[in-house]
């Protein structure tokens, strides 16, 4: 790993037309590093992008000082100023002794056994909201109401979905307001 800082003038962005000099000093700096530092893929943090645009399109600056990494075959390029870590660091981290990796296992399995309780939780209220609504068809059915409303619980009771449930309901609850509204008219003609 090699690092060098560079003030990379950009007089000859300068030259183009002016709706075009920032994508231009961006060109500057990469055709710079790749020339110094001996490499042609160069990489650009977005500190050396802002730093550029941050007066414009328009009105770049004149120079630009750029702290630049090669690593293997690619050179990191952003300002001196910038935190910035690179892949090279993160991958020190990623590689971790047996003993962490040990330990991370252990607490993504825990975390696994606590998502099973929850599915496990959830799936237990599923089956109390169903077995409440199945009582409730029951004693709808003793009281002598149709057949019809005891099918749609029963379907949506198989399924175990709330939502399906719910729609169940709010279908019997409809049937249920039609029937009685039914009957209303029945008896106000039976009436006259």
């Amino acid at each position: 790993m090699e690092e060098r800082i560079y003030t990379i003038p950009l007089r000859q962005a300068k030259s183009v037309p002016r709706t075009k000099r920032a994508k231009r000093a961006i060109k500057e700096i990469k055709e710079f590093l790749a020339r110094h530092m001996k490499i042609e893929e160069v990489k650009i943090d977005a500190s050396i992008n802002e730093l550029v645009w941050e007066r414009g399109i328009k009105k770049i600056p004149s120079k630009v000082r750029v702290k630049a990494v090669k690593m293997e075959d690619v050179v990191w390029a952003y300002t001196p100023e910038a935190e910035v870590k690179l892949p090279e660091e993160k991958r020190k981290k990623e590689e971790k002794p047996p003993e962490e990796e040990v330990a991370e296992e252990t607490k993504e399995k825990e975390e696994e056994g606590e998502a099973e309780e929850i599915e496990e939780e959830k799936e237990e209220e599923v089956t109390e909201e169903v077995e409440e609504a199945e009582e409730a068809m029951k004693e709808k059915v003793e009281s002598g109401e149709e057949e019809k409303e005891v099918e749609e619980v029963e379907e949506a009771s198989k399924t175990e979905s709330e939502g399906e449930i719910e729609k169940a309901e709010e279908g019997v609850a409809e049937e249920m307001k039609e029937e009685e509204t039914k009957e209303t008219k029945d008896k106000s003609k039976e009436e006259q």
